[in-house]
């Protein structure tokens, strides 16, 4: 007897927006995504409670969670992440987190990096060969992307356009479907899903001393 596929909340608040989406298989129950620059921590609970209600099921239907664990905005993947092990906790199902380099190369044959704007003059690159990763992560400088690879996200033309090579788009918003999608393939290993840092925080550590703990 054939098994239903697993019904997938997933969602996203590593850059400037809050969006989600419920997927059972191919098919997407219902998704939503909203621009905004901070307020993602107020949204995001009642938008996937939205989102439950449009497609007639209820938090207890779910068999998953999907998060982007970045790289992003520091605040914005902190609050999905944390949603997204709250949740697991209390609904007693697996959370599986998602990287937005994995979200983005998600549908894609052949080999590509997908590059996303990490400021201060650097990139955040990740090589792909038909969806699947073939390196880390990376913090790289623009002569370091620059390779004969097709190049997808951020700047995509100009760095494809200077190596010779082909440019998949310059999209960088990381699709929710995609996350619930691969979220709903991978073994579930009881793994926490965890924030994908690639560089320090832009916040300035305070210079007072710390206080001195009295015996």
């Amino acid at each position: 007897m054939a098994c239903n596929p697993p019904l997938v909340l997933s969602f996203d608040t590593s850059a400037a927006h809050c969006a989600a989406a419920l997927v059972s298989g191919d098919t997407v129950l219902a998704s939503a995504s909203e621009a905004m620059t901070k307020g993602q921590a107020e949204r995001l609970i009642p938008m996937l409670s939205e989102l439950l209600e449009q497609a007639g099921k209820d938090w207890s239907d779910l068999d998953r969670l999907a998060v982007c664990t970045g790289p992003g905005n520091f605040t914005g993947v902190r609050i999905g992440v944390a949603a997204a092990r709250g949740l697991a906790l209390s609904l007693g199902i697996p959370a599986l987190g998602v990287t937005g380099f994995a979200a983005l190369a998600y549908g894609h044959s052949g080999p590509l990096t997908v590059v996303l704007d990490g400021r201060r003059g650097q990139f955040f690159t990740q090589d792909f060969l038909d969806g699947a990763e073939t390196g880390k992560p990376a913090n790289a400088a623009v002569a370091q992307v620059s390779h004969a690879k097709p190049v997808l996200g951020f700047m995509a033309d100009e760095l494809a356009k200077a190596a010779g090579s082909r440019s998949l788009g310059e999209n960088t918003q990381v699709d929710p479907v995609a996350l619930a999608r691969i979220a709903a393939a991978k073994p579930v290993t009881g793994e926490r899903p965890a924030p994908l840092y690639l560089r320090a925080a832009d916040a300035a550590l305070p210079a007072d001393p710390p206080p001195v703990i009295l015996p």
